[in-house]
């Protein structure tokens, strides 16, 4: 599926069906497929509902981000403290 949205740059109706069938998530077996096509396709050419998870997606990751940097800061203060 990802594959097939590299080739093309554009989202096909067969791609379409298969993405719509498995759904976007962490626990899909087609994430790679969806964030290949969030890749590889543009924005514009997206169905309404893949969009829409663009955007979750992309506001969750930055989330992430943020919560690891947090907790990394937090563990080097605990160890500055720990040993000094």
């Amino acid at each position: 599926m990802g594959t097939a949205a590299r080739l093309n740059g554009a989202l096909t109706p067969e791609l379409y069906e298969v993405l719509r069938a498995a759904g976007p998530g962490r626990r899909s077996i087609a994430v790679n497929a969806v964030d290949d096509t969030l890749t590889f396709v543009p924005f514009r050419d997206l169905p309404p509902w893949l969009k829409r998870w663009a955007v979750y997606a992309t506001v969750r990751d930055k989330l992430e981000g943020w919560w690891l940097r947090g907790e990394d800061a937090a563990r080097r203060v605990w160890q500055a403290v720990r040993r000094g």
